[in-house]
């Protein structure tokens, strides 16, 4: 099959697109073939080396953690999973033509998605819904600040605090504030302006995506015994401040992807796509979203 390797870390060009074994899959795994997958920031952050800290990579790597895909074979232990079944999950080495994916984590595309439609949301939908329900502990009346609430973590966030009832404020540049209107929130918030950071209070957590000086600025708005939540680490600072900390790493959860799926299938949020490039761009792809200012997930077809 085709593929995208990684013999080492290092720039774009390290992503080298050829030919590779099948993937074996184990008794309570599925083979897929792979219809669609994305870029997601932390691709480039473990192929140029950024996470190998926390996430060493063993060469050669196939990266990509988004799947969008048919079964084609079951192991043994695994049922409910026929051949020809369109099937999408967060997974790992989606960067091919194949892979292999353990049952447990797959979970069915509704039927009004397309594959690149459902490629665009496993990490995104995933991280966000975790930051509210597993870090924030969102309940309904809360107040609840979202950083970079445009960004695809950031839209999956607001979509989910919305839908446990809190109050919402969607924070966003200045520039985008018109824009950010079609995220339905309460209120829209410039955070690179002074001025309007200076009238937040007594919020009762803030769900960070963007970290940096953005949300140093912002911990004094965070109420006595609040939360921050965030995807991007603990912030320095953050221990002066009598809030609760709640770092998170996403992890897969099939049940909750395929509810936000559908979510996304009656159109309630939307994960934009900004381009479609084939796997052999590969190169070319993650230059593109490393660069910055896509708006939108990059998808990537076999």
């Amino acid at each position: 099959m085709k593929a995208v390797l990684l013999y080492a870390y290092g720039d774009a060009s390290q992503l080298r697109y050829e030919e590779t074994d099948m993937p074996t899959y184990g008794e309570d795994e599925v083979l897929v073939k792979v219809r669609a997958t994305s870029i997601n920031p932390i691709d480039y952050k473990l192929r140029s080396g950024a996470a190998k800290a926390r996430m060493p990579l063993e060469f050669p790597a196939i990266l990509g953690r988004d799947l969008a895909g048919e079964v084609v074979k079951a192991g043994r232990n695994v049922s409910g999973f026929p051949e020809g079944m369109r099937g999408m999950a967060l997974t790992n080495r989606t960067y091919a033509e194949y892979t292999a994916v353990k049952a447990d984590v797959l979970a069915p595309i509704p039927d009004g998605l397309s594959f690149e439609q459902a490629a665009a949301l496993p990490l995104v939908t995933t991280t966000g819904s975790q930051l509210i329900e597993r870090a924030v502990k969102a309940q309904s009346g809360q107040t609840i600040l979202v950083t970079g609430a445009l960004g695809n973590v950031g839209r999956s966030a607001v979509h989910v605090a919305r839908k446990h009832g809190a109050k919402v404020l969607a924070g966003v540049r200045a520039s985008e504030k018109d824009r950010a209107a079609e995220l339905k929130a309460d209120q829209v918030v410039a955070i690179d302006s002074e001025e309007e950071i200076s009238r937040l209070h007594d919020l009762d957590a803030i769900a960070d995506t963007v970290d940096g000086k953005t949300i140093q600025q912002l911990l004094k708005a965070i109420r006595k015994g609040g939360v921050l939540g965030s995807v991007v680490g603990k912030p320095e600072g953050a221990d002066q401040y009598d809030i609760r900390v709640e770092a998170l790493m996403a992890q897969p959860d099939p049940s909750r992807l395929h509810q936000l799926a559908e979510d996304a299938a009656r159109k309630e949020f939307t994960i934009p796509i900004a381009k479609t490039m084939k796997l052999k761009d590969i190169q070319e792809a993650h230059r593109l979203a490393e660069g910055g200012g896509i708006a939108g997930k990059i998808i990537i077809i076999p």
